[in-house]
């Protein structure tokens, strides 16, 4: 195929012009499902206190259903799971439907769970299903855009983080309220199953459609090893930087996503309703600006310098900082949710950027693995320590600050977004030096 699909990088995105009907079909429905793939992640959030009720669990064993449960196998897969992806003869939207249809039905079981074990295996059967789902969708991107519009077209696939945690947090607050936390799981992991009959009847793997020619080239192509992809991916400094700067966030990101929902119901005393409300307004709509607007940011400077390609998250992250921790420490509830939206909008902005910068760091052929590894950082680091570490540190806190022992874990969480900042930031120097052309 001679054509070279172009992207446009606003919220519109994919536009009509330039871009195959297929691409952005493709497109739409991977941001379809990672939106569930959020969904089903993150909906425990709002569900974590009525959950804790009823099954007697403390903070820690909150901390570790939302964190490890998930992260640990999400994380261990992801590496094989992109090598396969990665081989040229690897069907990659076979691989999502599939992958899409176990972590679905996982979420829907995780609501028959009568105790903390059988909860706990039934979230780590999610993470199973998840792992199979980012990796092969950057790589099926990747393949289908020019890099100049990298950042925005994976951002766009991004957005399905904040939408996700919108809906989980709306969903899982209003059917928690009028049915139960079980109905809740049930009815956001069902639909799944039906969507992945969809990606694998509709969507179509871009390897299928290509001339003999460049079958014959790709075939031609001696394929990378694990130790050859992993030693090209780590002889990037910036890739290095980048990987600690995401995996930092995802500490912070995960973390705040549980606890600050059961900050704002101890100490503000929301209903799990009120709690989903509100921050869906943060987590999903900022959230969702945020990211967008990182993509757009990026693909706008980033051809003038490419340092600018990260120089936005590096000081959005910087400014959201103090901003953070003043919206912790308000007493007003509902002063406190609006001083989180600017920094939830800064804090969101590096997704498309970062991974963007990931995918033109390496060559074709480790494309997928790159990805994984961020998401290895991101999610056994970040998903695995953050949620857990804050409960930890909650209950280490309760002898001396007792309800409120949440927001004082949060007042730290706030500061320590410098870090990310500040490797961003050197990430953003070597980019000259290393992004390839491709």
């Amino acid at each position: 195929m001679n054509e070279k699909p172009a992207l446009a990088t606003g919220v519109a995105l994919p536009s009509a012009d330039g871009v195959s009907a297929q691409t952005r079909t493709m497109l739409w429905i991977l941001l379809i499902v990672y939106i569930f793939n959020f969904l089903d992640r993150q909906i425990v959030n709002i569900l974590a206190e009525p959950i804790k009720a009823e099954l007697g669990l403390s903070d820690t064993q909150l901390g570790l259903l939302a964190g490890p449960a998930f992260a640990v196998f999400y994380a261990l897969l992801g590496i094989p799971i992109a090598r396969y992806a990665d081989k040229d003869g690897t069907n990659r939207v076979r691989l999502i439907a599939i992958s899409l249809a176990i972590w679905s039905a996982m979420t829907a079981v995780c609501g028959l769970a009568q105790n903390f074990v059988q909860l706990l295996l039934a979230r780590v059967g999610v993470g199973v299903g998840e792992a199979g789902c980012t990796p092969a969708a950057h790589s099926l991107i990747s393949d289908s855009v020019p890099a100049e519009k990298r950042s925005s077209a994976i951002a766009f696939y991004g957005l399905g983080v904040p939408i996700g945690s919108l809906l989980g947090l709306i969903i899982g607050g209003v059917v928690n309220d009028l049915y139960g936390w079980r109905i809740a799981l049930m009815m956001v992991g069902a639909p799944g199953i039906l969507l992945a009959l969809v990606v694998l009847f509709v969507m179509r793997e871009p390897r299928h459609s290509r001339t003999a020619e460049a079958v014959a080239t790709a075939r031609a192509v001696v394929p990378l090893s694990t130790g050859e992809a992993l030693r090209e991916i780590f002889s990037s400094r910036a890739f290095i930087y980048i990987l600690i700067a995401a995996s930092v966030v995802a500490v912070l990101g995960y973390g705040k996503a549980l606890w600050t929902i059961s900050f704002f119901i101890r100490s503000h005393g929301l209903s799990t309703t009120e709690a989903g409300l509100s921050m869906a307004v943060v987590l999903g709509l900022a959230g969702a600006f945020g990211t967008w607007l990182g993509g757009k940011m990026a693909d706008k400077y980033g051809p003038r310098d490419k340092k600018h390609l990260l120089t936005f998250p590096a000081y959005g992250m910087a400014i959201a900082a103090p901003i953070l921790f003043l919206g912790y420490y308000m007493e007003d509830w509902r002063v406190a949710v609006a001083m989180l939206i600017i920094p939830t909008i800064l804090n969101s902005a590096y997704y498309g950027p970062a991974y963007g910068c990931v995918q033109g760091l390496v060559q074709p052929r480790a494309r997928a693995v790159a990805a994984s590894i961020m998401l290895f950082g991101q999610n056994l680091i970040g998903l695995g320590l953050g949620p857990f570490l804050f409960g930890v540190l909650s209950d280490a806190l309760q002898p001396l600050a007792g309800q409120e022992s949440v927001r004082w874990v949060l007042y730290g969480a706030a500061w320590l977004g410098l870090i990310p900042a500040f490797f961003f930031w050197r990430a953003s120097l070597r980019l000259k030096a290393e992004l390839k052309s491709g």
